[in-house]
């Protein structure tokens, strides 16, 4: 985690967790947060795309991992830095003289770009999305939308009515305008949304916007505590209908 995640970690009550935190592959219950979320019903879901619906941490770390060399860094340190962040609020957060975080981003872009290998959905997460109604969820990504377009071709994600990338806000995550437009765009009250995310600038963000939030933990390289309700993939899980029309989380 960058410097940024952990003082806001700190303040919002999350830790990483110790050497002595239970592997991902064991974590097979959900974790209830101050917000059981199981116990309520929303006019939409709003879901992160990288982590959150699929996996793209070998690409990641293959693209970033030669960029932070290039520029001097530590990549298994660097890495942990950059999740749910746009590159160029990345780069420009770095301060490095004589570097433009706008074209050093479109360079990384480009690499992204012509990477798609090892990229698969998150667990289920298809299956989930594939149970929503049309028009009730919407995707909101760090991520410019050609990237965002590709990544999702390749791990099978359907594309959804709604989507916001990176490049149509003001600020990124973990401002809540993109979770505040996706919510726009659907007609709803963000304050009546469930926002899915992995990452603590986007947790932040789901926070900020005045919904409840779910985190996905299942490509959680260092688990952290939070007080969200956390629940590893979508395999246990899928959305349901009100008889009110509204959406609900349940059990399988």
């Amino acid at each position: 985690m960058s410097t940024t995640d952990v003082d806001a970690v700190a303040a919002l009550g999350y830790s990483p967790a110790g050497e002595a935190a239970l592997p991902r592959a064991r974590k097979e219950t959900p974790v209830p947060g101050h917000h059981d979320v199981l116990d309520r019903s929303y006019d939409a879901f709003l879901f992160d795309m990288d982590g959150t619906l699929l996996n793209s941490i070998a690409v990641v770390e293959r693209v970033w991992s030669e960029w932070a060399r290039r520029h001097g860094f530590e990549p298994e340190v660097f890495l942990k830095t950059i999740h749910g962040i746009r590159a160029s609020d990345v780069i420009r957060g770095l301060g490095l003289p004589g570097v433009d975080p706008v074209h050093e981003a479109d360079l990384l872009l480009a690499d992204e770009m012509e990477d798609v290998s090892g990229i698969v959905e998150i667990p289920d997460a298809v299956r989930f999305l594939n149970a929503i109604p049309d028009g009730r969820w919407a995707i909101v990504t760090s991520a410019p939308i050609e990237l965002a377009r590709r990544r999702m071709a390749a791990a099978g994600i359907p594309m959804p009515k709604v989507m916001v990338s990176g490049r149509e806000v003001g600020a990124g995550k973990p401002s809540p305008e993109g979770y505040l437009l996706g919510a726009s765009r659907l007609g709803v009250d963000p304050a009546n949304c469930l926002v899915f995310e992995d990452a603590v600038a986007g947790i932040l963000a789901g926070e900020a916007a005045g919904a409840d939030v779910t985190v996905i933990t299942e490509t959680h390289a260092t688990p952290f505590e939070t007080p969200h309700f956390s629940i590893a993939n979508y395999r246990a899980w899928q959305p349901r209908q009100t008889a009110e029309g509204r959406l609900k989380v349940v059990a399988i």
